[in-house]
């Protein structure tokens, strides 16, 4: 049995760590912004998939309401996964409006991969079943979007609650699309990489080729693995040819 000294201590550790917890969420809550201009309908845009070799880039926008606040709002790339699929059904449920659109890889390799990011965002903004009267837009471009002023805002999805709000939701729905792809060819293992260039990713390709879904316009310097993926249809074959000796 713990004597009451150290039990006295342990209790007090554990307030003070308690006390922390709740200090460092409240300062993430104070980290972002909640308007822009005060007593505009400001909708915070973003997108999720940019820079993937594979499927589309979604966008969404976003309409907060003035009093919406939560400890965890932040910057998706910052947050878990189990932290955004947390946020994901709050902001849904407390937001005055939102949308999510998507432009696929046919369509990136036509027009490129900027101007289908501010096409997604465009099409997500025609979603809005309210009308905002400022865009605020995450990164230093955007495609003006007719009758409504906008904002870019370079990381703006680390400093206004609603682009972060935007980039959540950009990035779960997009996760949840590809997680749905990953179904169908798994062996690019997109569930786990969403379809970004990792090294395992591009290991499989070398090895598969372009699915469908590949982005064909995307460079891919495959060689260092094309070397090994050879080397490693040398050896099952040599393995194959063993069992039928045995």
């Amino acid at each position: 049995m713990m004597s009451p000294a150290p039990a006295c201590r342990a209790f007090f550790v554990h307030i003070e760590r308690t006390e922390s917890a709740q200090k460092i969420s409240l300062h993430k809550a104070q980290c972002v912004k909640y308007f822009f201009k005060k007593g505009l309908v400001e909708a915070g845009c973003d997108e999720a998939g940019r820079g993937c070799l594979a499927g589309p880039v979604f966008a969404a926008a976003v309409i907060l309401p003035p009093n919406f606040r939560h400890s965890l709002l932040n910057d998706s790339k910052q947050l878990t996964e189990e932290e955004r699929n947390k946020l994901r059904p709050i902001i849904e449920k407390k937001a005055l409006a939102w949308a999510v659109a998507r432009v696929d890889h046919d369509e990136i390799d036509r027009i490129n991969i900027l101007q289908a990011s501010f096409k997604a965002m465009h099409l997500a903004i025609d979603q809005l079943p309210l009308r905002p009267e400022l865009l605020l837009i995450d990164g230093n471009r955007f495609a003006p979007y007719f009758g409504i002023v906008h904002e870019c805002i370079v990381q703006g999805d680390a400093l206004y609650a609603s682009i972060a709000a935007a980039s959540i939701l950009a990035k779960t729905h997009r996760d949840e699309y590809m997680q749905a792809l990953h179904e169908e060819y798994p062996h690019y293992d997109w569930k786990q990489n969403k379809g970004y260039g990792t090294a395992q990713h591009r290991r499989q390709m070398s090895l598969h080729g372009m699915s469908p879904y590949h982005r064909l316009t995307f460079k891919v310097d495959l060689s260092v693995f094309e070397d090994e993926a050879k080397q490693d249809l040398i050896m099952s074959a040599e393995e194959k040819v063993q069992t039928q000796i045995l």
